[in-house]
């Protein structure tokens, strides 16, 4: 419940240094000054001696720092208590508070949940937030930052002024002028600006999204039986990820490793060699997987000796060290051996040429999944906007602030507020 006083340690798992223990919520001062005496003053850092309010035994001594609300980072009376960051510490802790009436431990997310629900986030600053906590590349943390800074938040609300502008010059006309007399010029200023708001939206999805670079570019690995699809893939991963066999058919299903390179996450993928004459039908079905992997691919890597069938595949000569191999053909693009290490930097550069194209432009705003498909909503309404008479345009445009609404969380559905936070961890 939004009333309850939660707590939880919001400084990772023990063992560490030191373990920061959040208390959040209306009982939160009256908690802290039960275990820890006089409180110090607000945002001064004061060492004082943790004891269990039923029996006065020693918990621990720590640094306590309250935050009076509103100005905290959950817009409530906020306490931290900096603890030593052993086990046994944190959890004794943890089970005095737990035992306080009116404290209960909290869920995933919920602190940067009541941040939203009191005004001190907005929903896409808090799914950055979300991102920001998760990025293991420099790249998803600068977009992340991004959005935690509340760079999507802006773009957002001077769209939503832009339309309830227009839209009061909508109401405007529909008051003062019979529908058949609204002048020609009053709505094609109207459509013009719809039509401006709506290009806006066209632009920023027309960026690549931002979930290319959670997930990683797709690189798959493809070609014949024996073409050394497997060798490459484990020079790539620098581990030995799929097993190598100078027999036939070794790879039956798809293999894939995440590796990161110059702060650019990737998904590797080794597949079946594709042959037109399978030998049984566990081959087929790894040939079927292949082609789907091909086709679901950002860059698919061909190493077979027939030109690819798509001109957009990298076409590679592979295991060049061989005297057999030693003529590539005029088609490929790229000549490696992963045996000895040759061509494979030029391979990453490649890589890592194409990968960027792919992915956002540093520091540019990258959108996710959920709030594409509400850009999408929003852009249609105003397209639809510029069709019919003023009564439609005014509809539409209600409906496409609707959507732009709910990408900050203004009209979200406990539902999708649910799915989002539930991916945050306990403690933030």
């Amino acid at each position: 419940m939004a009333d309850d006083t939660i707590f939880a340690c919001s400084s990772g798992p023990p063992p560490a240094a030191i373990a920061i223990m959040r208390i959040s919520g209306p009982s939160a001062m009256a908690v802290a000054a039960a275990l820890a005496g006089t409180l110090p003053s607000p945002r001064v850092a004061g060492v004082r001696a943790l004891r269990d309010p039923a029996d006065r035994r020693l918990l621990d001594r720590a640094l306590v720092l309250t935050f009076p609300a509103p100005r905290t980072a959950t817009g409530e009376d906020l306490v931290e208590l900096h603890l030593h960051g052993g086990r046994a510490v944190v959890a004794a802790v943890g089970d005095v508070l737990a035992a306080q009436p009116g404290l209960r431990a909290a869920e995933p997310g919920e602190f940067t949940r009541r941040a939203l629900t009191n005004g001190v986030l907005d929903l896409t600053e808090a799914e950055g937030l979300g991102d920001l906590l998760s990025a293991e590349t420099e790249t998803q943390r600068r977009a992340a930052l991004r959005i935690a800074e509340g760079g999507l938040r802006t773009v957002i609300e001077d769209w939503s002024d832009r339309l309830v502008t227009v839209a009061a010059s909508i109401e405007a006309q529909l008051d003062f002028s019979d529908e058949d007399d609204v002048p020609d010029q009053a709505v094609e200023a109207i459509t013009t600006n719809i039509a401006g708001i709506a290009d806006a939206i066209a632009t920023l999805l027309a960026t690549p999204p931002v979930d290319r670079l959670h997930d990683g570019v797709r690189v798959v690995i493809a070609g014949p039986p024996n073409s050394g699809k497997s060798t490459l893939l484990n020079v790539l991963a620098a581990r030995d990820v799929a097993i190598v066999s100078p027999l036939s058919g070794t790879t039956r299903d798809r293999i894939e490793a995440a590796v990161t390179r110059g702060g650019i996450a990737y998904l590797l993928t080794d597949t079946a060699g594709l042959t037109d004459t399978p030998n049984d039908i566990v081959e087929e079905i790894g040939i079927a997987r292949a082609e789907a992997a091909m086709g679901s691919a950002d860059i698919v890597l061909w190493l077979g000796d027939t030109p690819p069938t798509d001109p957009s595949h990298i076409a590679i000569h592979a295991r060049a060290d061989l005297s057999s191999r030693s003529s590539p053909a005029p088609f490929a693009e790229l000549i490696v051996s992963a045996e000895t290490g040759a061509g494979i930097g030029d391979l990453w550069a490649r890589l890592a040429a194409e990968a960027k194209a792919l992915l956002p432009v540093a520091d540019a705003i990258a959108t996710n999944d959920r709030q594409r498909s509400l850009l999408g909503e929003s852009e249609r309404h105003l397209r639809r906007a510029g069709q019919g008479d003023l009564l439609i345009v005014a509809e539409e445009v209600r409906c496409a602030m609707r959507s732009l609404n709910a990408i900050t969380g203004r009209t979200g559905t406990d539902d999708m507020l649910d799915a989002i936070f539930s991916r945050f961890c306990i403690g933030k």
